[in-house]
């Protein structure tokens, strides 16, 4: 299945977070923001090769349409297929089965960057969570929604909303009474699809702003945005979290009143979150005025893409290029921070994960010049996870000068709420009308998008930089604990730097949605 941030279980890193038996990214210069014209792509009407070698590749251009359509006629020549030329930043999508294409094509007038955006070969034909997902049955359900009307529900709470202890946790249940979000704001689901029939769903889902992004060509055929299977559930728990309807059914989401629509990057073949349908789903928001984007998943196959490295360089510049191009048009992007319990301000870590398409192999990298992708991308929003007692998830990323806030995730092992299922985990919806729990950085950044619709519900002029601003002014500042030994073995799990107004646990802090509409 795909890479939610959950993805290393799913991949754990940021994956799907869900559980009943338990089952189931750039600091440095990376400014390229090439023109604020439609990047509305240009298709080639190309058939894709079926050599069973065949590669897909980014190639990165200077921005003008002398130099695109050179490089295009020096695709050809190095043996490659051009799939698709998003022109206005300059990155094409590529096939080609030829062994030494991207040392042919680097070395192509006007070329800044290329490089193979996978190391298996396309067949024909990664987002994150912490742990597997827990789909309440009927009777479960049942038993829930009678507990919750006849303890700590209200009269104007839905039937499953005593479980939602994160929306308690960051005023979203009383926000809702005040605003509960713009039907002029857009939250885009970068995810494994959406189930746009459910029931909590369907009432606030936007089909024009929807599509279809594996492979980097975007496909708005009607449905073309849902999940391939009923397994790929991380993207609708996601939306869930941001935008299910207060309509007396299952569960409430932050902004219930907010638009959400779906892009699909999931690769059908193997579940993989591959670049260049990142890059579609980036430009596609933007184009279609999206006002912001959840991403919770990392950019496969690496977990950090090193800038040493011709192939991870380009991926890095060719994704970096489409959100940038989103902020330009008004899109805020956030992402989830991932699920190693990774410092990401450290000076060395251990990815033995990637590449995760092929055979990992175990290398030490520096995250300052290592990057998870789209997380650590210049004006990307990056979301730690936390727990009912406000404090970082066990598995949860951190980094001083990393995190910029913090959210309810989840903590199944040392933080469970005092809730009808008791379940430290998120519960939202999933496909076919159903309901679940999952856990993750992947749950917490849906929070802090969900905070930022209200905001930009508040605020619908504000930017993508004064919407960053403000959601970090208006969180909860929180400040890092004396001890973090959540196992009690006498050995801090993770240390917390910086002071109560910006540290390496909760950033700027805790998102507070009440502080959001008022």
């Amino acid at each position: 299945m795909s890479q939610p941030r959950s993805r290393r279980s799913i991949r754990s890193r940021n994956r799907l977070a869900l559980a009943v038996p338990v089952v189931l990214s750039l600091t440095a210069s990376l400014g390229f923001l090439p023109s604020a014209a439609s990047a509305a792509p240009a298709t080639e009407s190309v058939a894709q090769a079926a050599d069973a070698t065949n590669l897909s590749y980014v190639v990165n251009t200077k921005v003008d349409h002398r130099t695109i359509a050179s490089v295009k006629k020096a695709i050809s020549a190095a043996g490659g297929t051009v799939v698709i030329a998003y022109e206005k930043i300059g990155v094409i999508v590529v096939h080609s089965s030829a062994p030494d294409f991207a040392q042919k094509i680097r070395k192509a007038r006007g070329v800044q960057s290329a490089g193979a955006t996978r190391t298996s070969p396309l067949t024909p034909a990664g987002t994150t969570d912490e742990g597997a997902v827990q789909v309440l049955s009927d009777a479960q359900a049942a038993k829930v929604a009678k507990v919750a009307k006849t303890s700590a529900a209200t009269p104007d709470s839905e039937p499953l909303e005593a479980d939602q202890w994160d929306l308690r946790a960051i005023g979203a249940d009383k926000a809702a009474k005040i605003n509960p979000g713009s039907r002029k704001v857009t939250v885009a689901v970068i995810d494994t699809g959406v189930d746009d029939t459910h029931p909590d769903i369907a009432p606030n889902f936007s089909a024009a702003q929807s599509a279809n992004c594996d492979g980097g060509v975007p496909d708005t055929t009607a449905g073309a945005w849902r999940p391939y299977t009923a397994d790929d559930y991380h993207g609708t728990h996601v939306a869930g979290e941001i935008a299910a309807a207060r309509n007396g059914v299952g569960v409430a989401g932050v902004a219930p009143g907010v638009k959400v629509s779906a892009i699909n990057v999931t690769d059908r073949s193997n579940g993989l979150f591959y670049p260049e349908s990142v890059v579609c789903a980036f430009v596609f928001a933007a184009d279609h005025g999206v006002e912001i984007t959840n991403n919770s998943y990392y950019v496969d196959p690496w977990l950090y893409n090193c800038m040493d490295d011709p192939d991870q360089r380009a991926i890095v510049d060719s994704v970096n290029r489409a959100q940038l191009y989103a902020q330009h048009k008004g899109t805020l992007s956030l992402a989830s921070a991932g699920n190693s319990n990774d410092d990401l301000d450290s000076d060395a870590l251990v990815d033995a994960s990637s590449p995760d398409d092929s055979t990992a192999v175990e290398r030490t990298v520096d995250p300052h010049e290592c990057f998870d992708v789209p997380t650590q991308l210049p004006g990307v929003v990056t979301v730690s996870a936390t727990g009912v007692k406000n404090l970082k998830s066990y598995y949860s990323s951190y980094g001083k000068g990393v995190i910029d806030v913090a959210a309810p995730g989840g903590d199944r092992l040392y933080q469970i709420p005092d809730t009808p299922s008791q379940n430290g985990r998120i519960l939202s919806t999933l496909p076919n009308g159903q309901y679940g729990f999952l856990q993750g950085t992947s749950m917490a950044s849906p929070h802090a998008a969900g905070v930022a619709a209200l905001l930009k519900s508040t605020h619908p002029k504000a930017s993508p930089a004064q919407l960053q601003a403000l959601l970090k002014a208006q969180a909860d500042a929180t400040s890092c604990p004396a001890s973090y030994d959540q196992d009690g073995d006498g050995t801090q799990d993770a240390v917390c730097e910086g002071g109560t107004r910006a540290n390496g646990f909760y950033g700027f802090g805790i998102v507070n949605a009440l502080r959001a509409v008022k």
